[in-house]
């Protein structure tokens, strides 16, 4: 398994140096800044001051840029193998590894079905688990915490999805893990989503909308001081749950604050993905239709319904939602067309949430079941359970 710091080749560059003028200003060989780069070795306490100094960085950039490294080559290699066997041999390579194999997973999240996913996230996510309760470098075991908190976040997503969102226990379990073990990484970031996550649990599982809004809020706080993305999605949560309750003018307040976040958000927002004007629009529409108020989500629900293509776990639950807006609207020509788009949706991923949304608006269109274009929305409904 390849790897190379390339950060630090990058830095090295910008800074001037080949690695033959770097090792001579250091007094090192050129094999020793060549190991630096490859990942193999790390600098030796006494000489960082001159390295951060020749590469015009503090010594927590260098750190930084010591700590990111890029696996070259995706293929289970021995190196693997072997701290799979002796487990206090881990390094920061194995846990790129492991962190790439990770991405890997998340992003075919939106594409691929929970159930598909499970069993390979399972396993990765024990192989973190093992190598950080074993790890015998501090920074090792740190990074690994980093990881763990990543991958249980992802597990209890996945474990909710594949149970139709009735596994509230074990979803919990993993959120909970993925919070302990981003405390020890010192990772707020992912401290609050995975709270959030919970959120998501008490909100849309458990129906217990002031258990609901509890975690949002001590998302929010814990992402405050360092991403306005998660404040702000936290922000749209508390609306949602407020919402349930009938609470107008909470929800509107909750809105307009999460709506401020935008104009917050920087480049080295980790999480600015989660927050776009997509996930508030869907969200700001599903506070809406909680309200009793489908005249004022509908409009809202038509732009993240079609701009969530590639997103379709995601898409399928503004279809749902704006399904379900048409159907209490009367308008039950252009419900019947979402339904099958809504359908269409949650036959390629079966997650939980948009899922749970077809069943709903189902349930609703019973009072025209002997119509054809009902009978034919229902027979699609059969075969998906």
């Amino acid at each position: 398994m390849a790897a190379k710091r390339i950060g630090f080749v990058q830095r090295r560059k910008a800074a001037g140096f080949t690695q033959e003028s770097l090792a001579e200003f250091l007094g090192v060989e050129r094999s020793t800044v060549g190991r630096w780069e490859g990942a193999e070795t790390e600098p030796q306490a006494h000489i960082r001051p001159k390295l951060a100094c020749a590469l015009k960085v503090s010594a927590e950039e260098l750190q930084s840029l010591l700590d990111d490294i890029t696996i070259t080559d995706t293929n289970p290699s021995d190196r693997m193998t072997y701290a799979l066997e002796n487990p206090t041999s881990a390094d920061l390579v194995v846990v790129a590894y492991l962190h790439e194999r990770l991405r890997q997973l998340d992003e075919s999240y939106d594409q691929e079905s929970s159930t598909s996913l499970l069993g390979t996230a399972g396993q990765l996510h024990g192989q973190v688990r093992y190598l950080r309760e074993n790890a015998g470098n501090p920074r090792v075991r740190r990074a690994l915490y980093e990881v763990e908190a990543d991958s249980a976040t992802f597990m209890g997503q996945l474990t909710w999805d594949v149970s139709q969102r009735r596994d509230h226990a074990a979803s919990l379990a993993y959120f909970g893990e993925a919070v302990t073990a981003a405390r020890h990484a010192r990772d707020p970031s992912t401290e609050s989503y995975a709270t959030l996550r919970m959120s998501f649990v008490a909100l849309y599982g458990q129906k217990n909308a002031a258990q609901g809004v509890t975690f949002a809020e001590q998302a929010a706080e814990v992402a405050k001081v360092v991403s306005p993305s998660l404040t702000g999605l936290s922000l749209l949560h508390i609306a949602e749950g407020h919402a349930m309750t009938g609470a107008l003018k909470e929800c509107e307040d909750a809105l307009k604050k999460a709506e401020a976040q935008f104009d917050r958000v920087h480049p080295d927002d980790l999480a600015a993905p989660h927050y776009t004007v997509n996930e508030y629009n869907r969200l700001a529409g599903s506070c809406y239709l909680a309200l009793d108020l489908p005249e004022r989500a509908e409009p809202i629900l038509r732009m993240p319904s079609r701009a969530l293509v590639a997103k379709k776990k995601s898409q399928a639950i503004a279809l749902g939602n704006l399904t379900l807006s048409l159907i209490r609207q009367g308008k039950l020509d252009e419900a019947a067309a979402t339904m099958h788009r809504t359908i269409d949706a949650v036959e390629l991923t079966r997650g939980g949430g948009g899922l749970n949304l077809a069943f709903t608006a189902g349930r609703e269109l019973r009072q025209w079941r002997s119509e054809p274009w009902a009978l034919e929305i229902n027979d699609r409904l059969l075969a998906l359970m």
